[in-house]
């Protein structure tokens, strides 16, 4: 009986890893769906439409299951988190990326938010004050270099970053800092209350903004736009988060975070079969080298935790 319960015990552990990047994975699988969607919904609606306005959908969504679970409000040092988490990926994220897909493809997006693996595991490293080895941050600084370079070169040489690659960059930065200090907040708050204080907490500033967007240029969107959009706002927005801030929650949040590896290639898949979008070798090879790097960082930063453990 003893040797069975230690059996039990010792997998307990494994189980509750899996658990973490099943859910991870999940959650991945419903943001990589976010750009070429947000590329489908451009046709017909503003920018600043679709960045704010899904986030006051998916705010009366979480309202609405706050209020039916009853769940307690965050403290004031919480909410002052949440506020983060909100900048981030709430309004940083969703209304960066709009601005630019406006000039800029999809699957070139996806190469350049193949940074934030690496971006989210320097940002919890930073936010946890720990100290990574010498190599994790070689490999995160190639990765934006790999970023830069393919931005860069895909729009005529060095020195041609475009506006529309600045604005991705800060969205990178924006989401790496959400993940972060969310995932560490669904510890506390539980993974899908995390994201659905985040949303009250941008509500009504998002709601502004929609309004103004909305007098400014009237949203003609088809119903295929429409839908690109009701997708943006309940699962991009809300839902998928569900399943990411909980396996982020389950951690290890390093580990975890590496699932992240495979959105960009996911959602360059999905930009060539929705969008027909060309995916060339320049794609194809800068895709892999900013993978490559961000898989490089976040596994020696899993070796050093591991090493320390």
């Amino acid at each position: 009986m003893k040797e069975q319960s230690s059996v039990i015990a010792s997998t307990r552990p494994l189980l509750s890893t899996r658990a973490g990047l099943w859910w991870g994975l999940l959650g991945v699988l419903a943001f990589s769906f976010t750009l070429p969607f947000t590329r489908i919904a451009i046709g017909g609606l503003s920018p600043l439409f679709i960045g704010s306005g899904r986030a006051v959908v998916a705010a009366l969504l979480a309202g609405a299951a706050l209020a039916i679970t009853r769940q307690r409000p965050p403290t004031t040092s919480q909410w002052g988190r949440l506020a983060i988490v909100a900048g981030g990926v709430v309004a940083g994220f969703p209304l960066l990326t709009s601005f630019a897909l406006i000039t800029t493809p999809a699957s070139h997006g996806a190469v350049v938010i193949g940074l934030l693996p690496a971006a989210t595991a320097v940002a919890v490293v930073l936010r946890t004050r720990e100290r990574p080895a010498r190599s994790f941050w070689v490999f995160a600084i190639l990765g934006a270099v790999a970023a830069v370079v393919f931005a860069a070169l895909q729009n005529g040489g060095l020195g041609s970053l475009t506006g529309a690659d600045l604005l991705l960059f800060g969205a990178v930065l924006a989401a790496a800092i959400g993940y972060a200090e969310g995932g560490l907040l669904a510890r506390e708050l539980g993974s899908w209350q995390t994201v659905s204080w985040a949303l009250i907490v941008v509500a009504p500033l998002m709601a502004v903004l929609t309004v103004v967007s909305a007098l400014e240029q009237p949203p003609a969107a088809t119903p295929v736009q429409w839908l690109a959009f009701a997708y943006l706002a309940a699962v991009s927005m809300f839902l998928g988060f569900f399943a990411w801030y909980r396996g982020l929650a389950i951690g290890p949040m390093a580990q975890v975070s590496q699932i992240q590896l495979v959105q960009p290639v996911m959602s360059i898949s999905w930009a060539a079969l929705l969008l027909h979008e060309p995916i060339g070798w320049a794609t194809a090879v800068g895709g892999l080298a900013v993978i490559a790097c961000a898989a490089l960082a976040v596994r020696t930063r899993l070796t050093d935790v591991a090493g320390r453990a």
